[in-house]
């Protein structure tokens, strides 16, 4: 079984990392980090560096396929990049489509999201809507062969999830109890209907400060 994660310059680390953890404890499954060009390849801080040495034509039909989100993932999708690209081909071959927050965007880009229920960050509902689809507010939505999963740290529930559905449940409890994944969050404020109003405007407001100032980095570079 191959798993593909698709991954391009803004990268959110953790969207990534979370499922890649999961998915490299599967017994037999290659999981692969892909990319539109070989190289070295940054998240959306500019500070983890991946080497990257398989490009997205290496892969042209992964079993599984999943999409980080990341302060990049909005302009490669409103710019219909090379992984949108990559997405609208592999789709019809793949067992399971997937994105993590923002990831889901570049699915919409693709047309896999066309009037489908869809998770994503939450700061992001509108932008995704615009593509066809219908965001909501489950922490993981499971299709037919399209699973999304909403902020970063969903990305661990939907890697286990699909690990359940295409391997089996036992394997992905296990999976759960080697990384001790029992999260008890110091405070009730992971969602948007938990936190207070001050905090919520608090976060909208840095996200969308990050966006701009990655966007002016990348232009710079």
């Amino acid at each position: 079984m191959i798993i593909a994660l698709g991954l391009y310059p803004g990268f959110t680390a953790l969207d990534a990392i979370g499922p890649y953890q999961v998915f490299t404890t599967v017994p037999n499954a290659d999981v692969v980090l892909c990319a539109a060009e070989k190289g070295t390849l940054a998240d959306d801080h500019g500070l983890l560096q991946l080497p990257i040495d398989t490009t997205f034509a290496d892969v042209p039909r992964p079993d599984i396929l999943l999409i980080p989100g990341g302060a990049g993932s909005l302009t490669i999708a409103r710019e219909s990049g090379p992984i949108v690209d990559w997405v609208r081909g592999a789709h019809p071959h793949t067992r399971w489509t997937t994105s993590v927050c923002t990831g889901a965007h570049i699915l919409a880009a693709a047309g896999v999201l066309d009037n489908q229920p869809a998770a994503t960050h939450w700061n992001f509902y509108d932008e995704l809507a615009e593509y066809g689809a219908h965001p909501t507010d489950q922490r993981i939505v499971m299709g037919e062969r399209i699973a999304t999963g909403a902020g970063s740290s969903a990305g661990i529930d939907l890697a286990l999830t699909l690990v359940a559905d295409f391997a089996a449940p036992e394997l992905a409890q296990c999976i759960q109890l080697a990384l001790e994944y029992d999260p008890r969050p110091p405070f009730e404020s992971g969602t948007p209907r938990k936190a207070t109003q001050p905090i919520v405007d608090l976060v909208s407001m840095m996200m969308g400060e990050f966006e701009k100032q990655y966007i002016r980095r990348a232009i710079q570079n």
